[in-house]
């Protein structure tokens, strides 16, 4: 699988990200495979948090003994400092290790959350003394929604992030504002040389009043053919990598478009953005 260098940290991540929902709602066994399959694929980063039901319980087993084999990241949804600094080791300590590689600000959906968190007093203040005492090597922020790509470009501003974490799929960069901003956001990130993950790379629209058959949020693409070419789609764009799936049956095929990647030509790329008049996004 292609890696990619995850910007001033300088590793070399692979295009697929694991995403850790996916062992939200899984039994030990069921982590175990996914595990082993992680593995056996090469993935060599993970993404992970607290607020994902189980999952860091069932990756805990595996960090002692595989910890060196992954660029691991995790979230904090807390606001303060003292609540973040109080996440961050409960995380370390349910994990069974001493260090992350990556420390995020998770959710930042808001203007109004990001002055709270990089106000005197703020989860910033907290992961800034974590990197200063080795609880973490990098600082990131996430983040969902349609105001995502304009909110980082203002949190870049106030402070130097490590890396970024928010959506990117062609039925989003169908909304022109959406695709300038989100362009914009990768200029600058390349230009500071910061880390981009993207989240909903397959998401063809919202569940509504549908039964929700998958484990994700939003009505995902389930063919190969369509999981592929939103895959294409997103890696054809200057980020680092895209975070797979929380859906356990459907990483494997997000894995499978990853290893099989082929880069879109600006045809191809204009022609699948006209097709999303078919879909409905997800954040409007």
């Amino acid at each position: 699988m292609q890696t990619r260098r995850f910007g001033r940290t300088n590793h070399m991540s692979t295009v697929a990200i694991f995403g850790g929902f996916a062992l939200s709602q899984a039994t030990q066994e069921e982590a175990d495979r996914t595990m082993e399959f992680v593995i056996e694929t090469g993935i060599n980063h993970i993404d992970i948090a607290p607020s994902y039901g189980h999952a860091e319980e069932r990756l805990s087993p595996w960090m002692p003994r595989e910890r060196q084999r992954f660029f691991l990241g995790c979230k904090t949804t807390q606001r303060t400092y003292e609540g973040a600094a109080g996440e961050c080791k409960s995380s370390l300590e349910r994990l069974q290790t001493d260090y992350f590689d990556l420390y995020q600000i998770h959710a930042i959906t808001t203007y109004e959350e990001l002055d709270l968190v990089t106000q005197p007093g703020g989860a910033l203040e907290a992961l800034i003394e974590a990197r200063k005492s080795g609880l973490t090597r990098f600082i990131g922020i996430t983040g969902h929604g349609v105001l995502a790509p304009m909110i980082f470009q203002e949190a870049l501003q106030r402070f130097d992030f490590d890396s970024v974490l928010f959506p990117i799929n062609f039925i989003q960069f169908a909304d022109p504002e959406y695709r300038r901003q989100a362009q914009a956001l990768l200029q600058l990130c390349h230009n500071r040389d910061v880390g981009s993950m993207i989240i909903k790379s397959i998401a063809q629209g919202p569940w509504k009043d549908q039964p929700q058959e998958y484990l994700t949020w939003y009505k995902p693409f389930t063919s190969p053919e369509q999981i592929q070419k939103a895959v294409d789609f997103v890696l054809t764009q200057e980020v680092t990598g895209l975070c797979s799936t929380g859906d356990p049956d459907l990483l494997p095929l997000v894995v499978q478009a990853c290893e099989n990647f082929t880069p879109m030509g600006v045809d191809q790329q204009e022609a699948l953005i006209a097709s999303a008049d078919l879909y409905e996004p997800i954040f409007v």
